[in-house]
This record gives structure tokens, C-alpha cells and sequence, in this order.
């Protein structure tokens, strides 16, 4: 990703009434309860990662908003299967925030170095049973946007319809957040940038 951010982080008190409401969602809503992973905002309050462009537009980013919180925190998808299809996307997409961030979410679900070099490395047959399964689903999807007919019974065989309902939303939101990253040119907040 070519380094320097294409829009600057909003100032807290620049906000207006509508963006100051989408950023109390954010700031002090489900992402921010419980142990922080990753930054939400940085040492000025400003919101990081994607949410910082979520303010451009706050009647569409409140519903991305509302979105990413179904899909991280309303679904069937165990931790460790929802981290490693967020990754797999975030790898594809060579997507410095979404690996910075959900490496770190990853992490606290479980997750080791070695699975976490072989996600980043498209090496899914390194990984067991269903995250196995869920890895070459949505590697499937990033690369060809659809399953075959064997991928899709592998999918459904693990997950059930209603679970691969979950994941192909859970793809199409990352896939939306990482092209806007991309764009944007966001940075991870560390500095680091995704291993090669």
C-alpha cells in the first residue's frame, strides 16, 4: 500500500451532530468494551482505520457501522473462524489496518503464529477441520467472487446455509472496508505494514 493518508482524521470537535453520533457509536460502543485490541481512536480522539472515513457520509457509515457490528459480534461464526476470514480478506486486499487490527483480535482468540503466517500465505490446508474449510471459502470468494458446486457443499457442510449467509456478508463488508483503506491510503497505527 503506498504510504500517506489521502484524508485527514477528523478532530472530535469539528464533528457536526450527525458525525459526533456516529463517533459515540464507535468510539464508546461494542468495539470499544471490554480489552482493546487495536485503537479505535489515536492520543487525540480522532478515530482510526476506517471509521475515520465513516464520518464523510454518516448516514451510510452508521449502517457500515451497524454492519461491522452484526458481523463481528452477531453471528454463529466461532472467534477463531471469524478472525481467520477477516484475515484471509485483510491478505488479500494486502490490507495494513484490517491485518494490524484483527491480527491482534486474532491473537486473543487463539490464534499462533504459525496459523497466523499461513493465513497470511495462503497455506489453508496448514489449518484444521472447519477454519480449514473457512480459509479456501473465502479465499474462493476474494479471488473468483463465487464457489463451485464442491465448494460450496464444503462450505454448507461446515457452516449451513444460514452460517454461509453469515460468511459471505462477513467477506463482502471486509472486501468494502479494505478497498476504502486502500483508497484512503490508511495506515496500520503502529506503522507496521502487513508482511509480504
Amino acid at each position: 500500500m503506498t504510504s500517506g493518508a489521502r484524508i485527514p482524521k477528523l478532530e472530535p470537535s469539528s464533528l457536526d451532530d450527525e458525525q459526533r453520533s456516529l463517533y459515540d457509536a464507535i468510539a464508546g460502543g461494542r468495539r470499544a468494551q471490554g480489552p482493546q485490541l487495536f485503537q479505535l481512536t489515536d492520543e487525540a480522539g480522532r478515530l482510526e482505520g476506517p471509521f475515520n472515513a465513516f464520518l464523510l457520509q454518516p448516514r451510510l457509515g452508521s449502517a457500515l457501522q451497524a454492519v461491522g457490528s452484526s458481523v463481528r459480534y452477531d453471528t454463529g461464526l466461532d472467534d477463531r473462524c471469524r478472525e481467520i476470514a477477516i484475515l484471509v480478506v485483510a491478505a488479500h486486499w494486502r490490507s495494513d489496518f484490517e491485518w494490524y487490527a484483527h491480527e491482534a483480535v486474532g491473537r486473543s482468540a487463539g490464534l499462533g503464529d504459525a496459523e497466523l503466517a499461513a493465513v497470511r500465505d495462503g497455506r489453508h490446508a496448514e489449518l484444521a477441520g472447519r477454519e480449514a474449510a473457512v480459509a479456501r471459502t473465502v479465499a474462493a470468494l476474494v479471488l473468483r467472487g463465487d464457489l463451485d458446486d464442491a465448494e460450496y457443499r464444503e462450505a454448507v457442510d461446515h457452516l449451513g446455509t444460514a452460517g454461509l449467509f453469515e460468511l459471505l456478508t462477513l467477506v463482502g463488508y471486509y472486501a468494502t472496508l479494505a478497498l476504502q483503506l486502500r483508497v484512503f491510503r490508511v495506515p496500520a497505527p503502529d506503522g507496521t505494514a502487513q508482511p509480504a
